[in-house]
């Protein structure tokens, strides 16, 4: 029997490879898509794809959304703004989410995207970490703490429903093509796309004024957009058992290889002196919340991601600096 999926967040930066992953698949027959912005899937393409103009705030509208679907898959996320900004779709969003599968008659499936960042960057982690280790999430750090959160919730909102499979993806920062909120991120990118585009170009062409990325040593890893696809389509297919699973791809990088990727300039500076930026962000007001990323290279947040390859049967295309060069390539 051909499934119906739902998926909020299909127009995000995963959300566009997923559904492409979905629409290649035989065994989907149908996709009841839903986010916030217009959106046409027929102008991709996408024949199995219904678009629903809809916020997940809307309980409403999500119970509608999940009431035809034999798996939901909850995508949407705010990734960047305050924490107040982030919060209610974070949280309250999520919320609707899962207690309106729970309380559909017909979703026997549900595929939640949380994240690395879930763990919490902690001195104690272990390198690398597993599914075993506790999602604490770190109060210091809005998206962390929020995705710790829902997962929290998550577990217990669907405490009382065995029959429901619930599946826990936690890539790393995913990066791709499609996916260039990494780049966009950076400070100095946010003042450019502030600039006109004529200066945005003439500051562009001359090597003096490049960014210059500071480089604590800390390694991390990053996955391709289409291959966190990959495994959202193993997990709403219901291959290995439902449960948490880590994404990344094979290597690490550092913020010099993304430097010179984007052909910029990168210092090496002492470890010593992020876990002191962190700590200063911790104590000062009135700060951005952007500013709380610097907790990110504070420790090393190397993830295994044996069970994956094992259970879903995930192998994922793109190793790290292959990630990284189509990141780069294109954001240039």
């Amino acid at each position: 029997m051909e499934l119906t999926v739902a998926v909020t967040g299909p127009t995000g930066e995963i959300g566009m490879s997923v559904v492409r992953a979905l629409e290649q698949d035989d065994r989907v027959g149908r996709i009841l898509g839903m986010a916030r912005r217009p959106f046409d899937p027929v102008a991709l393409g996408w024949r199995k794809t219904e678009y629903r103009r809809g916020d997940v705030l809307d309980r409403a509208v999500v119970d509608k959304l999940v009431a035809d679907a034999d798996v939901v898959v909850h995508l949407a996320f705010a990734i960047l703004g305050s924490r107040d900004q982030t919060s209610d779709i974070n949280l309250q969003g999520s919320r609707n989410v899962f207690e309106a599968t729970v309380a559909a008659a017909r979703p026997n499936r549900l595929v939640y995207t949380s994240s690395l960042a879930a763990y919490g960057y902690h001195a104690d982690n272990p390198v690398p970490i597993t599914e075993d280790v506790a999602a604490r999430g770190s109060d210091q750090h809005y998206y962390s703490q929020q995705k710790a959160a829902c997962e929290n919730m998550l577990a217990e909102v669907t405490a009382f429903s065995p029959e429901l499979e619930v599946y826990v993806l936690r890539p790393c920062i995913v990066a791709g093509p499609e996916a260039t909120l990494l780049i966009r991120s950076l400070p100095w990118q946010q003042i450019a796309e502030r600039l006109p585009g004529p200066v945005r170009r003439l500051l562009g062409g001359v090597p003096f004024v490049r960014p210059v990325l500071l480089d604590p040593g800390v390694p991390f890893q990053l996955v391709h957009h289409d291959d966190v696809a990959a495994a959202v389509r193993a997990a709403v297919l219901g291959a290995g058992e439902p449960g948490p699973y880590n994404l990344a791809a094979d290597g690490e990088i550092t913020m010099t290889d993304l430097a010179h990727a984007l052909g910029d300039h990168a210092v090496p500076v002492p470890h010593e002196l992020a876990r002191l930026t962190a700590r200063v962000v911790e104590v000062l007001p009135l700060l951005p919340a952007e500013a709380e990323w610097i907790h990110a290279v504070r420790h090393p947040m190397l993830m295994d991601t044996g069970k994956a390859r094992r259970q879903l049967g995930w192998a994922p295309e793109y190793t790290a600096r292959q990630t990284l060069t189509a990141l780069a390539g294109a954001v240039r």
